[in-house]
């Protein structure tokens, strides 16, 4: 029996007990150095000794594991180098039918005696091609011999786990049995609370470990599995539910409602009745608001469900206690539209201090970064002495010289356009913690805002308003008919004669193919390469839209980030009041652009974008009581993969059935942040779209736990792993809210 102390799961690895290369370069490959990371590396699959691997789905320049038997072995001597090579053909199937691979050793004296024909081996190593072959060069490899009896030490299934070319899926396995015979006959600090392991049948976390790493059938890496999940859920759910008993401690100015103030002269003055919705969040905000600790909410609605007047409406109690209200919005064309809807929307109560403004009114402000020097001090002096109620801008408003009189209520648009630093800034400039509302047009899935945005208060707007009219989306495949551009342009002609107007959104600006646009923050979708097909551009589209005889004395807009912020105001101006007809852009017009009169969206190489976007895009149209309708063209065939996510655009309108089919299709790391990190996820088996269930049953454990424990002063393992497995950079993904 090993006397050796088990091990603290955050102590580093033990050179000892490993060996000093083994620990440099599990650190240096895979950026494990504590036992807990090495732990945790779980095994992506298991090997069931008794069955070949199919060779057809292996990966290329991947690290793999794989069994399989020797067909046939060949050695000759190198002609340019000393020594013999070994050419081995390896199948999948005793009668070598399904799927073959070449396996090449260099002066492999072991292999050539070891690898006959008919002997079943596990390979590991990474893949290559040799004259378009699929490859393996120098893999390790252990045999697996029937004949003697040999087979009984593989009877277990063979854990594979992520590997890299520094270390290998055997090494890494030896590392952690070597680890795990340390801890036998030993407890670990479980972070699951010991009732709670009890009413859920978990097996208690050193079993789980053993189980999961050498398990005696796969089904109890399965039930190690599940209980890792629950606990991925529970440690997640716990941080959220500290950061919402946090905000509670916080303490923040009330701003109740005022009777007969703006809000009060607003609502009179809207020419139309508020949905239920509206009326219901509206509610929320103003019990929110009315409290002595910060608003953290996020307001999530279809495009078009009338979020801003939601947000305005809070903005304006805010201004009747005495405070200011900031907006913040991504880009400038945003920025701008939302400065021109909220001052046209207020009228008079946006002309506090003017001639024929109200005599309580307020005013409103845009700052932006190509604002005039003379322009950005006026705004500056308004926000700083409290004359302007309402501060809208962009990342201009995050600077050092810009100051409140008194900063009350911040409201983030497309929320996740910004960093966790960037609202921070924001809140730095209010004197007490200032109430905060993001909000995001792309409807999120519950049990995503359970996961990603657990730390808020969601209020979803799910109607939409009153005159919304219905919008039509079909696919232009011009791979199935190249001539149906042709049509898409007659179809814009048709709705311009009509008195209507007409965007065309394009992939890129220039000549490259993939042009970065930061001032778009444009998103194009990261999936399986297209064919490297060439990417429609605003101004190679603009300039030979004017050759196209349907489109003959249409006047026509160019819109994209780069443009001069002069020329982009001329430009969203134009078509705002009808002299522009036609407007080729970027994705600039993605969110907050408001022209009631357009009724016809032409979205290009619409492969390019990501379900949501196109929602957010075809969300511009229809939005003046005219049905409306959205072209997706695209050049890919119909059986491309691509062409799923415009299938489900063109079947339905509803966002949040969408924004389920978006997670389906993307991967989960995208969902929580950790691709655009560059880490690893922090959760492993917890799947927010499969495990509803499982997040639920976490929450409210979670919960229940701080409210009983605000400090986990009696959790002492779950304190412990919230640091172990929930550190800064880990806990990035947390912060989108």
């Amino acid at each position: 029996m090993n006397n050796r102390r088990p091990p603290e799961l955050s102590a580093p690895l033990d050179p000892k007990l490993l060996g000093t290369k083994v620990v440099k370069v599990l650190g240096e490959s895979l950026g494990i150095y504590s036992v807990g990371q090495l732990l945790n590396h779980f095994p992506r699959t298991y090997l069931a000794p008794g069955t070949l691997t199919g060779l057809s789905g292996v990966p290329f320049d991947e690290e793999i594991t794989l069994i399989a038997r020797v067909q046939s072995a060949n050695s000759r001597w190198m002609k340019t180098r000393k020594g013999k090579l070994l050419d081995v053909v390896i199948t999948d199937d005793d009668a070598g039918h399904l799927g073959t691979m070449h396996v090449t050793f260099f002066n492999g004296r072991s292999a050539e005696r070891q690898l006959t024909v008919g002997t079943r081996a596990v390979f590991s190593g990474k893949t290559g091609s040799f004259r378009g072959q699929l490859t393996l060069t120098n893999p390790r490899f252990s045999l697996l011999d029937e004949d003697d009896g040999g087979m009984e030490k593989h009877l277990v299934p063979i854990p594979v786990y992520p590997a890299s070319e520094q270390v290998s899926s055997e090494q890494i396995k030896k590392s952690i049995d070597k680890l795990l015979n340390t801890l036998a006959h030993s407890q670990l600090n479980d972070p699951v609370p010991a009732d709670i392991a009890r009413r859920d049948r978990l097996m208690n976390i050193t079993q789980a470990y053993e189980v999961i790493h050498r398990p005696a059938e796969v089904e109890d890496a399965y039930r190690a599995q599940h209980r890792f999940r629950y606990q991925e859920a529970l440690v997640l759910q716990t941080a959220l539910a500290r950061r919402r008993a946090e905000v509670l401690t916080e303490e923040a100015t009330s701003r109740p409602p005022s009777p007969g103030g703006l809000r009060d002269q607003f609502d009179a003055s809207l020419p139309f009745t508020l949905t239920s919705g509206q009326e219901q969040v509206g509610g929320e905000l103003a019990k929110d608001l009315a409290a002595a600790h910060p608003m953290n909410r996020l307001l999530q609605g279809e495009v078009g469900s009338g979020k801003t007047l939601v947000a305005l409406r809070a903005m304006l109690q805010v201004i009747d206690a005495g405070g200011q209200a900031a907006l913040l919005a991504p880009t400038e064309v945003l920025a701008a539209q939302h400065h021109q809807s909220i001052t046209r929307t207020l009228g008079p109560l946006a002309e506090g201090g003017m001639l024929g403004g109200a005599v309580d009114g307020t005013r409103v402000v845009l700052l932006t970064g190509s604002m005039s020097t003379a322009q950005r001090r006026e705004a500056l002096l308004a926000a700083a002495s409290g004359d302007a109620g309402i501060v809208i801008g962009t990342h201009a408003l995050l600077s050092e010289n810009v100051q409140f009189f008194d900063l009350g209520l911040i409201v983030v648009d497309e929320q996740h356009r910004f960093g966790v630093e960037q609202r921070d800034a924001l809140r730095a400039k209010a004197a007490a913690a200032p109430h905060m509302l993001v909000m995001t047009a792309t409807p999120i899935p519950r049990t995503v805002a359970m996961t990603v945005f657990g730390d808020l208060d969601v209020s979803t707007l799910t109607e939409l308003p009153a005159g919304r009219a219905p919008i039509a989306t079909h696919i232009v495949g011009l791979s199935e008919n190249p001539s149906w551009v042709d049509r898409a342009w007659a179809r814009a002609r048709e709705e311009i004669d009509a008195g209507r107007q007409v965007y065309v959104v394009c992939p890129k600006i220039g000549d490259s193919q993939m042009e970065p646009d930061s001032a778009d923050a444009l998103e194009l979708y990261d999936g399986p390469p297209t064919n490297k097909q060439e990417l429609t551009s605003v101004v190679e589209l603009f300039e030979s839209l004017r050759d196209v005889p349907a489109l003959a004395g249409v006047r026509m807009g160019l819109l994209h980030g780069r443009l001069d912020p002069t020329e982009k105001s001329a430009t969203m101006a134009g078509f705002n009041d009808g002299g522009i007809s036609l407007l080729i852009s970027t994705t600039v017009i993605e969110v907050g652009v408001d022209v009631p009169n357009a009724t016809l969206m032409v979205i290009m190489d619409a492969d390019r974008f990501g379900i949501s976007q196109l929602h957010q895009l075809r969300g511009r149209i229809g939005r003046g009581g005219h049905p409306g309708t959205c072209l997706l063209v695209t050049q890919l065939e119909p059986e491309h993969p691509s062409r799923e996510r415009l299938n489900a655009v063109a079947s339905t309108s509803d966002g949040f059935e969408l924004s389920q089919k978006d997670l389906e299709l993307r991967r989960e790391g995208d969902i929580l942040g950790a691709s655009q990190s560059g880490g690893r996820s922090a959760l492993r088996f917890l799947k927010v779209i499969q495990h509803a269930g499982v997040i639920e049953k976490a929450r409210k454990d979670a919960q229940e736990l701080i409210d009983a424990d605000p400090d986990l002063a009696e959790h002492p393992e779950l304190e412990e792993a919230l640091d172990l497995y929930l550190n800064a950079e880990k806990e990035a993904f947390l912060e989108r809210g």
